[in-house]
């Protein structure tokens, strides 16, 4: 069985590689398949001053798990089983550290990613995330 992580931020890029994957496993390849969504942290001091660490967390696995909603849909639809994962950090250090710790051996993710700006620069993100990790990557356009 193969450890597949899909990196989902809910973009259109994202959405195809999760239809990559689900083509996969239409295809017969077994997959442990796992869905991540990264929330970029809250960098002022002065807002975790005034608002609970706790309703920080709930914001961040809100906002995540309705990032994940689209992909966790075409997966439902395929009939492909998978495990959700919501976490906060820096984006390509963060799906890095997933792959290692899942013992992933393929990583799946868009090409670009849902801001303007991302999507001018080939992916900043994807690009830091292949010098970061040890599976095989493919970016899906």
């Amino acid at each position: 069985m193969i450890t597949t992580l899909i990196a989902v931020d809910g973009s259109e890029h994202s959405l195809r590689a999760v239809e990559s994957v689900c083509k996969l496993a239409a295809a017969g390849l077994a997959m442990d398949v796992h869905v991540l969504n990264v929330q970029i942290p809250v960098e002022s001091g002065h807002v975790r001053m005034f608002v609970a660490t706790d309703v920080i967390e709930d914001y961040y696995r809100e906002e995540g798990l309705q990032a994940l909603q689209p992909a966790c849909g075409l997966l439902d639809a395929a009939g492909v089983g998978y495990t959700r994962h919501v976490a906060v950090g820096h984006i390509a250090e963060t799906i890095a550290h997933y792959a290692d710790k899942l013992h992933a051996d393929h990583l799946f993710m868009g090409s670009h990613g849902r801001g303007a700006l991302t999507h001018m620069l080939l992916g900043s993100v994807a690009s830091d995330v292949l010098q970061r990790v040890h599976a095989t990557v493919t970016l899906v356009k």
